[in-house]
């Protein structure tokens, strides 16, 4: 008899909630957007991480000394790129279309085989080669005919991409020979994104952080992402990690830069012309063809 746990009926679960997060991964350019707009770009990562990091913190009830020092030993690192990964990336929402937004950070997919080529001499094969020849054709169109302002946005985009791919395989590196748990990986590395932002915005930005907005849209917007877009979005992809098939769960996390388009242009009232929908186009069926290759 088959277990409710492994059924038909738990793998559509799995893949519902994977399409779920895909849909909340597409929201949040938006709403990191609406967000920014509010309060500073640091001052706002600062808050969205360190409650973050605060509600992982159970996690590490009951960890041994040595896996918690294991855990500090790569979480930190991590962190560091993950809080240049969010900078980038946000200050690149802010300065580019949420849509453009979406369909750029998913080139991090293409860019992944060449980071592993760098760091674990893994070449990449022509299938990646060719994804990565339609994603910067695609990047081309989606981007052709705008403003030097957004440009610098679009930009930003791409170094995240170039970042998050560097971040997938430095994860690999540090923790294939020392397998960390991954709530109290998580907490660390949002840990440091947070206290990262928030020394960075009390010494760079002209007379330090603002004092916390009272708006109750930045709040909404910074509750939705912790909540959706981290803690239920981690917990949705182990669960179905382990329900369904890598190439299901790769086809459906594919569709995330279509929905933040659509929510842009629904939430922002973004539009896009034909040119930058086919670019938009080639880019998520370049990251879905690599995607399926490698699960």
């Amino acid at each position: 008899m088959t277990s409710p746990l492994n059924g038909p009926f738990s793998r559509w679960g799995a893949e519902g909630m994977l399409l779920l997060v895909a849909m909340v991964w597409g929201a949040s350019y938006g709403l990191a957007k609406t967000a920014v707009l509010i309060y500073p770009v640091l001052g706002f990562l600062a808050v969205r991480f360190c409650c973050t990091a605060l509600l992982l913190l159970p996690s590490w009830r009951g960890l041994s000394a040595e896996r918690a020092w294991q855990t500090l030993r790569a979480g930190v690192p991590l962190g560091l790129i993950l809080l240049a990964i969010f900078v980038c990336e946000t200050y690149g929402v802010a300065l580019t279309r949420a849509s453009s937004a979406a369909f750029l950070i998913s080139l991090c997919v293409v860019f992944t085989p060449f980071a592993e080529w760098l760091i674990l001499r893994a070449r990449p094969s022509l299938t990646g080669l060719a994804a990565t020849l339609l994603s910067l054709l695609g990047a081309w169109l989606l981007t052709s005919g705008t403003s030097i302002a957004l440009n610098v946005g679009d930009g930003l985009m791409v170094l995240a991409a170039i970042l998050r791919a560097l971040m997938v395989t430095a994860t690999t590196r540090l923790t294939r020979d020392h397998p960390v748990p991954a709530l109290p990986l998580t907490s660390v590395q949002t840990g440091v994104v947070g206290i990262g932002s928030l020394l960075a915005g009390t010494v760079l930005l002209p007379g330090g952080l603002p004092p916390l907005p009272s708006d109750p849209t930045f709040w909404t917007a910074t509750a939705f992402l912790i909540v959706f877009c981290t803690m239920f979005a981690f917990f949705a992809q182990n669960y179905a990690l382990r329900r369904t098939s890598p190439t299901r769960v790769a086809l459906l996390m594919g569709t995330e830069p279509v929905f933040g388009a659509v929510f842009a242009v629904l939430w922002l009232g973004e539009s896009l012309s034909m040119m930058a929908w086919a670019g938009g186009a080639l880019i998520v069926g370049a990251s879905l063809w690599a995607s399926l290759k490698r699960a």
